[in-house]
């Protein structure tokens, strides 16, 4: 059976906006990794490990993943927590 994850990309460092994070992602697991001997890279003969679906919603990512008899782990995101303070707050304690 084909084994994957399911989950919502968390933007890079390089990101300061929260724009392009409403998608979810398929990403399928690979079993056999190896190290390619002539780059010394890590690779796998299994092409599903090149493959990302994107969903709008997880619901939709669910739902393919029943459809085609997918295993899958949901990955809820964790939400930031934004505390708002004054700039003043940096000199009056």
């Amino acid at each position: 059976m084909k084994k994957a994850k399911i989950y919502k990309p968390s933007k890079t460092a390089m990101q300061s906006g929260l724009g392009k994070l409403n998608k979810w992602i398929i990403e399928f697991k690979t079993k056999n990794t190896g190290i390619n001997p002539l780059m010394g890279w890590e690779s796998s003969t299994d092409t599903l490990s090149e493959l990302k679906l994107e969903f709008s919603t997880k619901e939709l990512a669910i739902e393919y993943a029943k459809k085609n008899k997918i295993k899958f782990e949901l990955i809820e995101p964790q939400e930031r927590k934004i505390v708002k303070k004054s700039y003043a707050d940096n000199f009056t304690k």
